[in-house]
């Protein structure tokens, strides 16, 4: 218990990394983001206000926000549907692919 919460604490205020948590596959991800690519926009760029852009974002925080989604303890009429069909591979494999993502469209 002791050695989680020391892992814990350097994580959350030391910043330090936590890359490589999640092994997802890019490739996976690309195929699997095709629903996405709807309200996200096909490279990661949300045409709309209204979504986030997906492109370049923190791999972590992507597996986070889907599996909150997924669980029920984000709420979003349309992403938590779409999470809630997701096994934890998907998430990994679409967090991978949108991390590996350039910045500018």
């Amino acid at each position: 218990m002791k050695r989680t919460a020391t892992a814990l604490f350097v994580v959350l205020f030391l910043g330090a990394p936590v890359s490589g948590v999640w092994a997802g596959d890019p490739e996976a991800g690309k195929a699997k983001a095709t629903v996405c690519a709807a309200c996200h926009g096909p490279a990661g760029f949300s045409p709309s206000g209204q979504w986030p852009n997906l492109a370049a974002q923190k791999e972590e925080y992507i597996v986070l926000q889907l599996k909150a989604f997924k669980d029920g303890s984000r709420k979003n009429a349309l992403m938590s549907p779409q999470a809630a069909s997701l096994s934890d591979k998907d998430i990994e494999n679409l967090a991978s692919y949108y991390a590996s993502m350039k910045c500018a469209p």
